[in-house]
């Protein structure tokens, strides 16, 4: 199940940017990073391409978690991407929204990113629209 979150203008105001540190964080030892501000950044620019065709939803479920993909995250998706094979896309599928990766060939088919679902592959009856692709996946840990 996705539940649209709405339409968006920004993440950030245009006039905000968040400040970037130019050193890679290491996952082992911490290294002190002040010295290594770069410039600050405006999230808008940086995962936005196409602010008129994208959206944002969140998602609710566990069948993307392989994908990084898990329950609440927020997804941005832009409408003017051409769907490929195997994006992950936000479609609707007989009016239900799902969120999976686009398979195109030998068949058509929604993948899931977890073993323990089931592709669903797209027969002459269903009615497959999709809404568009997904950019990037925001996850909060706390």
């Amino acid at each position: 199940m996705i539940k649209f979150i709405g339409f968006i203008d920004s993440i950030v105001s245009d006039n905000e940017t968040i400040p970037m540190i130019l050193e890679k964080v290491s996952l082992g030892f911490p290294s002190p990073a002040n010295d290594y501000l770069e410039t600050p950044i405006n999230l808008n620019h940086y995962l936005i391409k196409n602010p008129a065709a994208t959206f944002l939803l969140r998602v609710s479920g566990q069948s993307m978690v392989d994908a990084h993909i898990g329950d609440q995250s927020i997804l941005i998706v832009d409408r003017s991407i051409k769907p490929k094979h195997h994006d992950i896309v936000v479609a609707s599928l007989d009016g239900e929204f799902l969120c999976k990766r686009l398979q195109l060939k030998p068949r058509i088919a929604l993948l899931p990113e977890n073993k323990d679902y089931q592709p669903i592959y797209i027969n002459d009856g269903n009615h497959l629209e999709v809404m568009g692709v997904v950019t990037t996946c925001i996850n909060q840990y706390i």
